[in-house]
């Protein structure tokens, strides 16, 4: 076994590793003015779903997207994407815990990706609210994704992915009436952790909210384009 004083200097080095190489994926993606969003959940909070509904919206403002699948192990989600007829590459971590920028430059090597004529780059990390907050890639936008499933205490479990993400997505609001779950609590406590945050409430099964987060991201990519931002109200 390592000790203590040698695993942190170990941890340490990978992370500044890591952020050297975001620093050049971020500088890849600010010459081709692509937007690019870094999916942050729990299993199952919905995030394919989450792309699978709002592509229609993107595609009816002649956005164009890509996707970057993130998972432990099967391309199942991948193939859902490709149902879509966009360009996307699956990521298999073999047991890691987290996407990281190497395996982002990777995929941006071995994909047929056109970063310059797409418009936005979603990469749906691995499933997992602990991991995946200590590796930037690169993104323009971390967004966390939350099922109304989950519980009202999920922010105060996982503070990290909620003080490091930008957008919070609170998602499966269409099980409200049926479950013990208050929307108003879920809101409180991650503002509690980032006041900063950006919210928005869908539907993947009813839609509800999923065109307004479609011209969310349509406003941050002609942002991006004209004046090279990455943020506004």
């Amino acid at each position: 076994m390592y000790p203590e004083h040698k695993k942190i200097s170990i941890q340490k080095n990978a992370l500044e590793a890591n952020e050297n190489i975001a620093k050049s994926n971020k500088s890849k993606f600010e010459a081709s003015k692509i937007f690019v969003v870094n999916l942050l959940s729990s299993p199952g909070s919905g995030k394919t779903s989450m792309i699978e509904r709002i592509m229609p919206f993107l595609k009816d403002l002649e956005i164009k997207a890509c996707v970057i699948e993130g998972d432990v192990e099967t391309d199942l989600d991948k193939k859902r994407i490709d149902e879509l007829n966009i360009p996307s590459y699956q990521i298999i971590t073999k047991g890691t815990c987290h996407l990281d920028a190497k395996m982002i430059d990777k995929a941006l090597a071995s994909s047929n990706f056109d970063l310059i004529s797409s418009d936005i780059l979603f990469i749906e990390n691995v499933g997992n609210l602990v991991c995946p907050t200590s590796f930037n890639l690169g993104e323009d936008f971390k967004i966390v994704v939350l099922s109304i499933t989950e519980g009202d205490d999920k922010p105060l479990k996982y503070p990290a992915a909620f003080y490091k993400s930008d957008i919070m997505i609170i998602n499966k609001i269409d099980l409200l009436n049926v479950l013990d779950s208050d929307i108003e609590k879920i809101k409180e406590n991650a503002l509690s952790i980032n006041n900063k945050l950006k919210i928005f409430e869908i539907s993947c099964k009813t839609n509800e909210g999923i065109k307004e987060l479609a011209d969310y991201f349509t406003a941050q990519i002609i942002n991006k384009r004209e004046n090279n931002k990455t943020r506004i109200s």
